[in-house]
């Protein structure tokens, strides 16, 4: 399992810039340096943006929509969250991949900033996305876009979340969800798998960051680990969930609880497009400019979109 000669590169450049754990700097700092990396990257062109709220379970949220340019129809739309273990991320460090769906997808894309541990823990984000999606939904016409066609996706926390609303959304009869978009997704916070060790260090995610994620995210509760809302793939009946499109990586920590999902829906008999991408790490699709991959995965998730929501 040797990391592509571009993605080495990335990764002995990485390694240069970092200092010791997550705890030393603290969440501010890490969030600062999550930004800055994230900076870098390119971004697509065509996307019309505008920022705004909606009002979520505890206050107001903040969205980001993207619009494509040029757009005479009313396009689908696709209810978005961004990365970063639950603790760390926002609007700016998924922009790029919220605007490259956008315009190669041909669909609205509403990014949500749901609220961070380890200031709000488990469950703040998840309640901030189902609201979020529900509201969406609802209130798609405002955005200039077509309710009845609805996509939820995410990249690593991202793809939790958006795992966790589509199993919500089923259990409680709505919205309905044509779609879900899993980027090497945390689905299983309740056991370490092979690749987490193989993986966990050297690969731009680590073990170490991993749980810190997760302690933020469960506040010492170490038991909601094993609850379906922090672990979809423990749920016990995953029948009738919106089919999947599911990007995993071969050197990546999450990998294998991301393959045992995919695997986990297919059993279940929801259909699921998935790409395993060998030599590459996690989140790599977010490195737009710095990791030729991260092109054919975009532009495969955007396929995904397109052909599903037309």
């Amino acid at each position: 399992m040797a990391a592509k000669p571009e993605v080495q590169t990335f990764l002995d450049l990485l390694a240069q810039m970092e200092s010791g754990s997550p705890e030393e700097p603290g969440v501010d700092e890490t969030r600062e340096t999550y930004r800055g990396l994230y900076a870098m990257t390119a971004r697509d062109d065509g996307a019309e943006v505008s920022d705004r709220t909606f009002p979520g379970p505890a206050g107001d949220v903040a969205l980001r929509v993207y619009r494509p340019s040029g757009s005479d129809a009313t396009p689908p739309l696709l209810v978005w969250f961004h990365g970063g273990g639950w603790t760390i991320g926002d609007l700016d460090t998924t922009d790029g991949m919220a605007r490259a769906l956008c315009t190669r997808g041909r669909v609205v894309v509403a990014s949500v900033d749901y609220r961070l541990a380890p200031e709000h823990p488990f469950p703040a984000a998840v309640d901030d996305c189902m609201e979020a999606t529900a509201w969406l939904s609802a209130h798609a016409d405002e955005l200039g876009a077509d309710g009845s066609r609805l996509a939820v996706g995410g990249h690593s926390a991202g793809g939790n979340l958006a795992a966790v609303v589509s199993q919500l959304a089923k259990s409680i009869g709505g919205p309905s969800i044509a779609l879900q978009v899993l980027c090497c997704p945390v689905t299983d916070a309740s056991r370490s798998w092979p690749s987490r060790t193989e993986n966990g260090e050297g690969k731009m995610l680590t073990q170490e960051l991993m749980d810190w994620f997760t302690g933020n995210y469960l506040a010492g509760n170490d038991a909601a680990a094993a609850h379906p809302r922090v672990s979809p793939l423990l749920t016990t009946d995953l029948s009738g969930l919106p089919p999947a499109a599911v990007i995993t990586a071969e050197l990546d920590p999450l990998r294998d609880e991301g393959n045992a999902y995919v695997e986990a829906l297919q059993a279940a008999g929801v259909p699921v497009d998935h790409r395993l991408f060998e030599g590459e790490i996690h989140d790599f699709y977010t490195l737009q400019g710095i990791l030729p991959d991260a092109e054919e995965a975009l532009d495969h998730l955007a396929k995904a979109l397109a052909e599903t929501l037309r």
